[in-house]
């Protein structure tokens, strides 16, 4: 009886740990599909401008427990989104919105 270590026995028969109940790829798995791209807001309408004194704009920038939301998320330009990250922190530093809301 002489033990082949080298090779794979079988379907799945890998030495990391495979049960081998994994697809071969033949079934569809469930993709996210054609996503549209974010436009920046700030660059589609020329008129609204990122000021930190309106709280009612950046309030759709900061999650609700007052983290500033990533460019990725957001759909910001660079160039807006570093003035949002600005506005928000001045606006924290006057205390117009919080640093973090506490859960009761």
């Amino acid at each position: 009886m002489e033990k082949n270590y080298g090779e794979k026995s079988g379907k799945g028969g890998g030495d990391r740990g495979d049960r081998g109940d994994r697809g071969d790829g033949e079934e569809k798995r469930g993709g996210r599909g054609f996503a549209r791209r974010k436009v920046c807001r700030f660059c589609a309408d020329k008129k609204i401008i990122v000021d930190f004194k309106d709280q009612s704009t950046l309030k759709y920038f900061v999650t609700e427990r007052g983290k500033i939301i990533p460019r990725r998320i957001s759909g910001n330009c660079s160039k807006h989104q570093r003035a949002i990250a600005k506005a928000v922190k001045q606006a924290r530093g006057l205390a117009l919105i919080p640093y973090l809301v506490l859960a009761a």
